[in-house]
C-alpha cells in the first residue's frame, strides 16, 4: 500500500499531555484508504475509508479531518481543510453572529417564529425555509430586534425579506425584551475564542457530512443502475423524496455517467407511439419546461384518469435521451 498523504494532529488534553494521531491518504491497485491511527501504538488503525471512488474519499477524509478538529486537535502541517474562517476578524462578525444566535436563541421566542413561518408558508405555498431558516430565527430570537432597522442586521434577511415579513415579525419580538443593544459588533467580544472556533469546525463537519452524504447516495443510485434497478427500488433504499432522486439522476447523466439501462427499465412498459409523441413534443415546446409537454402529449381526460406523477417520470427520461442530442427518435427509443 503506498502512502499518498500524511499528517499529524495533536489534542492537548485536561491534564496538560499532548494526546496526537496520523491521518494518511493511501492507494493500493485502484482502491484508495483514509486511514487515522492513535499515538498509542495498542490499537490498530482506525479505517475511514476503503474504495474506488476519489470524490467519496475525499468527501471521507474531510469530514473525518472536521470532526477531529472540532474535538479540539490541531494539524502540524496547516491547510487541510479551508481555515480562513477560523480566527476572528472584521470579515468574521457574519459568523460569530450566526454562532452566538445559535448558542443564545431564546427557546420559546423560536417556537413562537417558527410557528408564524409555519402559518406564512402555508398562506403563501411556499416552503418554510424560503421564508425564514432555522439559522435566522435563531439570530431573531437571540438578539430580539425591535425595529426594522435591527432585523436587517440579521445576517441572510435582506431587504426583501424585510419588506415583506418585518412587520409580522417585529409584532412579535416586541412581546420580549432586547437583552443586548443594536448594532452587533459586541457579539465578537462576548464569545469566547474556544466556543467559536469549535462551532466553526461544527459548521465544516455538517458541510462535509453533507458532501459525503451526497456521495454515498451517488454510489448507491450508480450500483442499483448497473443492478438494474428501477426508480421505485432506488427510491425505497435511499428514502429520498421521488423529485429529488430523478435530479440526482439527471445531475449524473450531465456528469458523463451511462444512465441508459435505467431509462430502458422505465420505459420499457412505455408505448413506442406514446414516447414518439412525447419526442415529438420535445421538438416543438421545448424541453426546459414539463408542464408544456405534458399538455402537449396527454388531453385532460388522460390527465383525469391517470397518475400524473408517473407521466412526469416518463417525460424526464425521455428528456434525459433528448438532451444527448442523437436527433433520431427511432434511434433513440
Amino acid at each position: 500500500m503506498e502512502v499518498i498523504f500524511m499528517n499529524t494532529l495533536e489534542q492537548e488534553t485536561a491534564e496538560g499531555r499532548v494526546r496526537s494521531g496520523q491521518v494518511s491518504i493511501c492507494e493500493a491497485q485502484g482502491v484508495w484508504h483514509v486511514l487515522w491511527r492513535d499515538d498509542d501504538g495498542e490499537r490498530e488503525a482506525e479505517t475511514w475509508f476503503a474504495g474506488a471512488s476519489w470524490e467519496e474519499m475525499v468527501a471521507t477524509f474531510r469530514h473525518g479531518i472536521a470532526v477531529k478538529m472540532g474535538a479540539g486537535y490541531t494539524p502540524v502541517m496547516d491547510g487541510m481543510l479551508d481555515d480562513r474562517g477560523a480566527t476572528r476578524g472584521a470579515g468574521s462578525l457574519i459568523s460569530c453572529i450566526q454562532c452566538y444566535g445559535e448558542m443564545y436563541a431564546d427557546a420559546e421566542l423560536f417556537e413562537t417564529l417558527r410557528e408564524w413561518r409555519r402559518n406564512k408558508a402555508i398562506e403563501l405555498k411556499k416552503a418554510a425555509y424560503v421564508i425564514a431558516t432555522n439559522r435566522m430565527l435563531w439570530m431573531i430570537s437571540a438578539f430580539v430586534p425591535q425595529q426594522a432597522g435591527e432585523l436587517l442586521q440579521i445576517p441572510g434577511w435582506g431587504e426583501t425579506k424585510n419588506e415583506a415579513y418585518a412587520e409580522e415579525v417585529l409584532a412579535l419580538t416586541r412581546t420580549c425584551e432586547q437583552p443586548r443593544p443594536f448594532p452587533l459588533h459586541w457579539v465578537m467580544d462576548e464569545l469566547d475564542s474556544q466556543t467559536y472556533t469549535q462551532w466553526l469546525y461544527k459548521q465544516k463537519e455538517n458541510k462535509y457530512k453533507q458532501e459525503l452524504d451526497r456521495q454515498q447516495v451517488k454510489r448507491t443510485i450508480l450500483n442499483g443502475i448497473r443492478e438494474g434497478r428501477s426508480l421505485d427500488e432506488l427510491q425505497t433504499e435511499l428514502e429520498l423524496p421521488r423529485r429529488e432522486l430523478l435530479e440526482r439522476v439527471e445531475l449524473l447523466e450531465r456528469e458523463g455517467y451511462d444512465i441508459e439501462p435505467l431509462i430502458d427499465k422505465e420505459l420499457s412498459a412505455v408505448p413506442e407511439e406514446e414516447q414518439q409523441k412525447i419526442w415529438a413534443a420535445l421538438a416543438s415546446v421545448g424541453d426546459r419546461y414539463l408542464k408544456p409537454v405534458l399538455s402537449h402529449v396527454y388531453d385532460e381526460e388522460e390527465l383525469k384518469n391517470r397518475p400524473v406523477d408517473l407521466l412526469y417520470d416518463r417525460l424526464r427520461m425521455i428528456r434525459l435521451r433528448y438532451r444527448r442530442g442523437t436527433g433520431d427518435p427511432q434511434q433513440a427509443i
